[in-house]
């Protein structure tokens, strides 16, 4: 039988059945089937998810023939849930058109990506899920159902695929636009006095800290009017193969193998920075190519407290002498009306920390969190943590609506799994 393992190799399990839906009605006879025989059911994205979030020992769905554009009108096209990011932007960008905001990672399927809450940085715009106008999914009971509002739709934007199996994703979006990318290195002491001016003054922010340097790289996307100025084929295979991935690699295997020459390897990274800027389409400038294997957790805290959060963080590894190679990445996003996005109800920074995957460090990840829960932090759906139920209730506003929604849907716990029952406790009889 089929194993299915995630892109980081920290997630594995052998289902008891594999299959590869290509069409609603072939998931929703899955879904019955499943019912049937007493067997759980979950559809896996590309396996970018860090936690156990898309595991079943009982039926797998592969989301391989479930891809391609399904339709397209003023201001909205129809996706089939397995189709990869990637292919998304290829096609919006053949047809003029633009999602209107992004993360860095195009690998995760449009249905994988939304389900655990994946979101850019954004001023003004939110995550992936605050762009669906409609949902295609197959609940409990085998049947399809299409979703465009209500408490139904907020709740399954950002669902874990605990409410039903999504086969088709609707997004908003918007004529293709330019983004103007501009790169510099910075202090990180400057960085904590001016967070309040630096948040608010570009379109999308996203910034990086080499630990065991006070060096970031800044990098400040705004919409531009052209013309596009992109870089050469040369200085993209430069920074984005060669810097970001084959040097950045090989620095991190020398790393984990020599702990003690971590800080030097950092300090001789954070020399190597240096400032650029370019004009290229959006969905160029929004991603990044992510060859290096790690292993990440990441929290959304309130806005407010990010300053304290990124100080907490330098005084932890201050402390521990922990060598960690890779930098810790932050991000912002507005409020979002998604029950379980992250971003729920507040304006929201991401604080996001990673190891080689050659070098796990659980205690720095148990570091790392100890902090931002002491912040109100929530965990990335998609990104390894250790909260539970409890603890998760106290933080989402509508999360007791959520659990209500989830057992009145899925009575018999068909779509769950061990990760849904400890993030969002056990179905009633599953």
């Amino acid at each position: 039988m089929d194993a299915f393992v995630n892109w980081a190799r920290n997630q594995s399990v052998t289902p008891a059945e594999v299959r590869t839906p290509a069409s609603a009605a072939e998931v929703a006879d899955a879904v019955r089937d499943a019912a049937r025989t007493g067997r759980r059911v979950r559809m896996t994205g590309t396996g970018h998810s860090f936690t156990g979030v898309a595991l079943t020992d009982g039926v797998l769905l592969r989301p391989n023939a479930l891809t391609g554009v399904l339709g397209a009108g003023d201001g909205w096209v129809k996706v089939a849930a397995g189709t990869p990011l990637h292919a998304l932007n290829e096609e919006l960008h053949r047809r003029g058109l633009a999602l209107a905001n992004m993360g860095d990672i195009t690998a995760q399927t449009a249905a994988g990506a939304i389900q655990t809450g994946t979101h850019g940085s954004g001023r003004d715009t939110g995550g992936l899920a605050d762009q669906v106008a409609e949902l295609e999914m197959v609940l409990a009971d085998g049947s399809v159902a299409t979703v465009r509002e209500g408490d139904l739709f907020d709740a399954a934007r950002v669902g874990l695929g605990a409410l039903g199996i999504l086969t088709a994703v609707t997004f908003r979006v918007e004529p293709a636009f330019l983004l103007r990318a501009r790169r510099e290195p910075m202090a990180f002491g400057r960085i904590l006095d001016t967070l309040d001016d630096l948040t608010g003054a570009d379109d999308h922010l996203d910034f990086f800290w080499l630990p065991h340097t006070d060096t970031c790289l800044v990098k400040r996307n705004n919409r531009d009017a052209g013309p596009a100025r992109p870089p050469t084929a040369f200085k993209r295979w430069l920074d984005e193969v060669f810097l970001e991935n084959t040097a950045f690699g090989a620095a991190c295997a020398l790393g984990a193998r020599f702990p003690r020459a971590v800080p030097a390897i950092n300090r001789a990274s954070a020399r190597l920075l240096g400032a650029s800027e370019h004009v290229d389409a959006s969905h160029r400038v929004f991603t990044s190519v992510r060859e290096v294997r790690f292993l990440e957790t990441e929290y959304a805290i309130p806005r407010r407290h990010l300053a304290r959060a990124l100080r907490e963080v330098r005084d932890l590894l201050d402390r521990s002498g922990r060598p960690v190679t890779f930098p810790v990445e932050v991000r912002v996003t507005p409020p979002s009306d998604a029950w379980l996005s992250t971003a729920y109800g507040r304006d929201s920074a991401y604080v996001a920390c990673h190891v080689y995957r050659g070098a796990p460090d659980p205690e720095y990840f148990a570091g790392v969190e100890e902090i931002m829960t002491r912040l109100e932090g929530r965990p990335h759906w998609g990104k390894l943590h250790t909260r539970d139920a409890d603890y998760l209730r106290g933080v989402y506003p509508r999360f007791g609506d959520f659990v209500a929604l989830r057992r009145e849907m899925d009575p018999h716990g068909l779509f769950a799994n061990d990760y849904l029952d400890r993030v969002l406790g056990a179905s009633r009889d599953g």
